[in-house]
Parts: C-alpha cells; structure tokens; sequence
C-alpha cells in the first residue's frame, strides 16, 4: 500500500507527504516521522498504522485531538480522500493513488476546523503561516518528512 498525506494549502495548492513506513508518528518532536513545528501541535500527536492493507489513526493523547472529516477521533480506519485535520493544517488522505484529484473537505467538515481553529485562538493568518512553515522546512523539502 502506498499512502500519502497530502496537506491543502489555503491558496488551493497541495504539498504531499508520503507516509514512511508502516507506524508513523506525527508531531511537533525532532523525532517524530512528520514534524509540525506549531505549538497548536502536541509533541506526539497522533500516530498513523498501515496493517494488512488497512490504515488507521490514534490520537496519542493531544490535548487539541485529531480530527477525521471533521470528527474528532480517538482511534479509527481510514480510507482514501478522508480529510484529517491535525492542529490547525488539514491533510487528505491518497492511498495508492486514490483519489486523483484532490478536493478541499466537504463544508461540514470545513466548518468544523473552522470553529475549532477560532476555540484554539488562531487566525487566518497563523493557518496560512503555519502551511508555509511545514512547506518551508528544508528537511521536509528534501525528504518529504522531517
């Protein structure tokens, strides 16, 4: 199984990041497989599991959760073109290729990053901050993750 991570960018375009190996980590750590450097970010935040062809996400215990399609989980599967949202960045989830095209999240699920975004205090401008940060990590540039 091939999946990816693929973040939307506010100004419509997308930065994929391929999903490392069967147990991924993301977090605000140095040591995390994904590192999102934002303080809206837990330093273990939640953790992605490829089994038999099946990919799940847990929750490690952040305090802001993890959200599938504008749900907050604590553990669940996954499928291609689910919408995962992890502090204020929303990714969508590609696996083996699917989808192709690559679609912001349904309204609802907007809507509810949206207020959740407004609980946790951060702006318009911090969620168009914090894409550019991901994007510009050098590391993340060179590998596709940190």
């Amino acid at each position: 199984m091939d999946a990816n991570l693929v973040l939307l960018k506010k100004n419509g375009s997308h930065k994929l990041f391929p999903l490392p190996s069967s147990v991924t980590v993301i977090g605000r750590r140095h040591n995390c497989d994904l590192r999102i450097p934002l303080m809206s970010v837990s330093r273990r935040h939640c953790q992605l599991n490829c089994d038999n062809g099946a990919l799940k996400i847990r929750n490690l215990s952040s305090g802001n959760g993890t959200y599938v399609n504008g749900k907050r989980v604590d553990e669940t599967a996954i499928q291609a073109g689910d919408s995962i949202k992890i502090g204020p960045l929303t990714f969508v989830i590609q696996i083996d290729g699917q989808p192709q095209t690559i679609a912001k999240p349904d309204s609802a699920a907007q809507n509810s990053s949206s207020q959740d975004a407004v609980k946790e205090n951060i702006t318009d401008k911090e969620l168009d901050n914090s894409a550019e940060l991901v994007d510009d990590l050098d590391s993340l540039e060179e590998t596709g993750l940190a």
